[in-house]
């Protein structure tokens, strides 16, 4: 399975030229996209010799990834995987969804960090419990954890996805719109990392984004 990784990034100078390194290390393409960052991720990862577009200012990350999303759709991939730049998510569980996507019919493999919590933090668990439970009923799939960033996505879904979304509720956009279309959604194990990292998600501002999102695709379906 050809693929590529698209990473939007958001000042990542710290972590992100660690993470495409090991990404490389798997023979994978990789696309970042630096959501305006006023550090030298963008030199970094330009250094690092891989695809990097840039937006001219904070877009925020749905804003990003579909930037990246149309940049794979013009190339002969087969699937993108979509990770965080921060370190969360480890490049050396890429080959979990990779083979388990060449064996499957599911269009969608989303990672589930919610059997072990631990290290994450409680408003986190919650937020993703609620989410999670709601859009599951919403798409009468059953994922455990909505809101992981860590996803491979299989061209043909790509290509009939319609996204307009440009912040944080993307990640509950892409399942919603892709289970309206028939696809499947899978879910596998991952490991997280949280060494402290500050949120870029506001809990208020995006928790109500997220809502009236929710709201307003449950009024289309209804209509």
């Amino acid at each position: 399975m050809k693929a590529c990784v698209i990473i939007p990034t958001y000042n990542e100078a710290k972590t992100i030229s660690g993470i495409i390194k090991e990404i490389q290390s798997h023979n994978l393409d990789v696309v970042i996209i630096d959501d305006g960052s006023y550090d030298n991720t963008f030199q970094i990862a330009r250094d690092c010799g891989v695809a990097v577009l840039r937006n001219q200012g904070n877009e925020g990350k749905g804003a990003s990834l579909i930037k990246g999303f149309d940049y794979a759709k013009d190339k002969d991939f087969d699937a993108v995987i979509t990770m965080d730049g921060d370190g969360q998510h480890l490049p050396s569980d890429i080959p979990y969804f990779t083979r388990l996507a060449q064996y499957s019919n599911s269009g969608i493999f989303i990672g589930n960090r919610m059997s072990k919590t631990k290290s994450m933090p409680y408003i986190r668990v919650l937020t993703n419990k609620v989410m999670s439970w709601l859009i599951s009923r919403t798409i009468k799939q059953k994922i455990p954890d909505t809101q992981c960033g860590f996803r491979l996505i299989k061209k043909e879904v790509l290509k009939k996805l319609k996204l307009n979304t440009s912040k944080y509720e993307i990640e509950s956009e892409i399942l919603i719109k892709a289970a309206r279309l028939g696809f499947l959604i899978e879910s596998v194990p991952i490991r997280t990392i949280y060494r402290g990292q500050k949120s870029q998600i506001n809990p208020f501002i995006d928790t109500l984004r997220f809502i009236r999102f929710i709201v307003r695709e449950l009024w289309t379906t209804k209509s």
